[in-house]
C-alpha cells in the first residue's frame, strides 16, 4: 500500500480494518481459553488463567515494543525505497524475535509460581495459574516470531495476510480448547498446550510467508544475521515502547494485585471483563497501528505536510471506534459475561469493572494516536517517558494514596485509576506534539 498519496480515511480504513479483524479474531480464539475454563473447570481454573493476564503482558512486552520498532525502521526504509537497508533490517528482526522468544521461555518457566506469589493470587488457584504460566511460556518463540513477522508486513501496507494466518491458528487453537478440556479433562493444561501448537501454526505460516516473498522483505534464512546498525535503530524506537509496555504492564500487575485482595469471585469477574474489554482495545488500537505506519512511511518519503492529516484521521477513526464498541460492550455485557461464567455474582463483579473502564476507552485509544504519531516521526523516548509518569505513576500514587483511604478501598477506586491515567497521559501527549512540531519547524526547517 503506498501510504504517501491519495485520500487518508479510504487507505486508513483499507489498512487498519483487516488488522482490526485480525487482532479481534485472535482475541476470540484466546478468549476460547477463559471461555472453555470458565464454562467446563470451574471459577477457579477461571480465576487461574484470567490473573496471568497482566503478568504475560509484563513479560512480553519489551519484546512486542522491538517489533514496534522493526516496523518502523521498516517503513522508514520502504517509504525512501533502499532496498538493501530493507533485506538487512527484515534479517536483522527476525533473528531478534527468535533470541527474545528463547529469552521469555526461560525466564517465564523458572519465574512462574514465584511470580504469581508477588502478585498475590489466591492461593486456591496459585497452582493452577503456575501450571498455566509454564506451559504457556513455551510457546513465546514461536510468538515472538509471528509478532514481529507481522509487523514486517504491515509496515508496508499487507495487513491481509497476518489476518489469515490468525484464522487458521485461531480454530486450531478453538478445537484444541474443547477437545484437551472437554475430552481429555486437562483444565488449564489444556488451554495453555492449545494456545503453544496455535502460536508454532501461525509462526511457521508467517516465516514461510516473508521466505516466498518478493523483493527486499524477502527471508532468506541463511542470511539471518544481526546488522549492527540496523539492530541500533530497531532499539532506538523499540526499546522505549517496550519498557513503556513494560512499565504500563508492572502497574496493571500491582492493580491485579489490589483486585485479587477482594477474592476469587472479583478476580474471575475482572478477568472476564477484562478479556471482553480487550476487544475495545484491539479495535482502536488497528488506527495506533495505522497512525504509526503511515506517519513512518511519510517521514521516509520526505511527506511531511501529511503527517498532520494522519494525526486528525487516525483521532478521529478512533474516537468514533472507541465509542460505538465501547458502549456496546456494556450494552450487552450481562449476555457477554455469561459466556465465561454461568455465576451470578461472577457476572454482576464484571459489569461493575466493565461500567468504569468500557465507557471510557475512546480516551486510551487517543492517547495512543498521539503516541504512534511521535514514534513515526522518530520520538520514541519522549512518549515512554510521558507515559510512564502520567499513566504508570499517577495509578501507583492512587493504589498507594486514595484507595488506602478511609471509605475510598473499593474495587471501584481501583478501576477508576484507569481512566484518570488516559486523560492525563492523553493531554500531556497533545501538548509534546505541539512541541515536536515547533522542534522540527525551527531546527529543521520542515512544517507539518
Amino acid at each position: 500500500m503506498d501510504m504517501c498519496s491519495g485520500s487518508i480515511l479510504k487507505k486508513m480504513l483499507l489498512f487498519a480494518i483487516p488488522l482490526m479483524v485480525s487482532s479481534i479474531l485472535q482475541l476470540l480464539f484466546n478468549a476460547a481459553d477463559v471461555v472453555v475454563v470458565g464454562q467446563f473447570a470451574g471459577d477457579n481454573s477461571l480465576a487461574a488463567v484470567g490473573s496471568n493476564g497482566s503478568l504475560i503482558n509484563l513479560l512480553v512486552n519489551l519484546f512486542v515494543g522491538l517489533s514496534v520498532g522493526a516496523s518502523v525502521t521498516v517503513g522508514h526504509y520502504y517509504g525512501s525505497h533502499q532496498e538493501e537497508e530493507l533485506s538487512r533490517t527484515v534479517h536483522t528482526a527476525m533473528l531478534l524475535s527468535l533470541f527474545g522468544g528463547v529469552i521469555l521461555t526461560v525466564v517465564g518457566t523458572i519465574g512462574a509460581r514465584q511470580f504469581l506469589i508477588w502478585m498475590q493470587a489466591p492461593p486456591e488457584v496459585l497452582d493452577l495459574a503456575a501450571l498455566y504460566l509454564r506451559i504457556y511460556f513455551f510457546g513465546m518463540p514461536a510468538m515472538m516470531l509471528y509478532n514481529f513477522g507481522a509487523s514486517i508486513l504491515r509496515a508496508v501496507g499487507d495487513t491481509q495476510r497476518p489476518l489469515y494466518y490468525l484464522i487458521i491458528a485461531g480454530v486450531i487453537n478453538v478445537v484444541l480448547n474443547l477437545f484437551f478440556v472437554i475430552t481429555l479433562r486437562m483444565d488449564v493444561a489444556g488451554v495453555a498446550l492449545a494456545t503453544v501448537i496455535s502460536q508454532c501454526v501461525s509462526a511457521f505460516l508467517i516465516v514461510r510467508c516473508l521466505i516466498k516473498e518478493e523483493g527486499a522483505t524477502r527471508l532468506i534464512p541463511r542470511e539471518l544475521r544481526i546488522y549492527k546498525d540496523k539492530l541500533i535503530r530497531i532499539l532506538q524506537v523499540g526499546l522505549p515502547a517496550g519498557f513503556q509496555g513494560m512499565v504500563f504492564s508492572l502497574s496493571n500487575v500491582l492493580i491485579q494485585s489490589a483486585i485479587n485482595g477482594f477474592g476469587p469471585v472479583v478476580v474471575a469477574g475482572s478477568a472476564a471483563s477484562s478479556n471482553i474489554e480487550s476487544f475495545v482495545y484491539v479495535a482502536m488500537n488497528a488506527f495506533y497501528q495505522a497512525t504509526l505506519s503511515f506517519t513512518s512511511q511519510n517521514m521516509g518519503a520526505g511527506n511531511f505536510p501529511r503527517i498532520r492529516r494522519i494525526l486528525f484521521t487516525g483521532q478521529l477513526c478512533v474516537l468514533v471506534c472507541g465509542l460505538v464498541i465501547g458502549n456496546a460492550v456494556v450494552f450487552f455485557g450481562h449476555q457477554l459475561l455469561r459466556l465465561y461464567s454461568p455465576n451470578p455474582e461472577v457476572i454482576a463483579a464484571g459489569l461493575e469493572r466493565m461500567r468504569i473502564l468500557s465507557t471510557t476507552y475512546a480516551v486510551c485509544g487517543m492517547m495512543d494516536v498521539m503516541v504512534g504519531t511521535l514514534r513515526g516521526v522518530g520520538y520514541s523516548v519522549l512518549p515512554m517517558a510521558v507515559s510512564l509518569v502520567g499513566a504508570c505513576g499517577l495509578r501507583v500514587v492512587w493504589l498507594a494514596t486514595i484507595f488506602r483511604m478511609e471509605g475510598f478501598h473499593t474495587i471501584d477506586v481501583v478501576y477508576w485509576s484507569y481512566p484518570a491515567s488516559w486523560l492525563l497521559t492523553f493531554l500531556v501527549h497533545v501538548l509534546c506534539f505541539l512541541w515536536v512540531r515547533r522542534h522540527f519547524r525551527i531546527k529543521r526547517g520542515i512544517q507539518f
